[in-house]
C-alpha cells in the first residue's frame, strides 16, 4: 500500500509550457524558402492587410510568418530567415521574416527603429557620431 503523500505525487501532472515558435527550437533562426507571400486580415476587433509568406525551412517544417515593415521583396522561392514571435491578431502566425538577410531587403527610407527592419546607418548620422565623440574624448 502506498502511503498519501506517494499516491499524490504520482498523480501531479507536469504543466509543460506549449512552445510558440515550434519551427525554431533549438536555434535563434533558421533558413528557408518562400513557397507563397500573401496577405491575410486580422482577427475580429481589428482590420488591415497584413503580409504573411508560407516557407519551407532547412528542418523541413512549414511555416507561415508575418513580413514586418512597409513593402517588401519577396517572391516564390525567395531565401529568407525566420525567427520566433509572429503577430498576434494573426492567427497561426507565430514567426517573423528578418530583414536585411539574404534574399530579404530592408525598409526604405527608415531612420527610427532601423535594427528591427534591417536598414544601415545612414552616412549623415555617422558623421555626427564622430563629431560627437570628438568633443567628448577630444580626439
Amino acid at each position: 500500500m502506498l502511503s498519501t503523500i506517494q499516491e499524490n505525487s504520482l498523480r501531479k501532472k507536469r504543466n509543460r509550457r506549449r512552445n510558440r515558435s515550434a519551427a525554431v527550437t533549438c536555434c535563434p533562426q533558421r533558413e528557408g524558402s518562400v513557397l507563397k507571400p500573401r496577405i491575410v486580415t486580422p482577427k475580429k476587433p481589428n482590420s488591415a492587410r497584413r503580409p504573411v509568406a508560407k516557407a519551407k525551412l532547412t528542418n523541413k517544417k512549414f511555416v507561415v510568418a508575418h513580413i514586418p515593415g512597409i513593402g517588401h521583396n519577396l517572391r516564390k522561392h525567395s531565401n529568407i530567415l525566420v525567427r520566433g514571435g509572429g503577430c498576434r491578431d494573426l492567427p497561426g502566425v507565430r514567426h517573423t521574416c528578418v530583414r536585411g538577410v539574404l534574399d530579404f531587403l530592408g525598409v526604405k527610407d527608415k531612420t527610427k527603429r532601423r535594427s528591427i527592419y534591417g536598414v544601415k546607418r545612414p552616412s549623415s548620422m555617422v558623421i555626427k557620431i564622430r563629431k560627437k565623440f570628438r568633443a567628448i574624448f577630444g580626439q
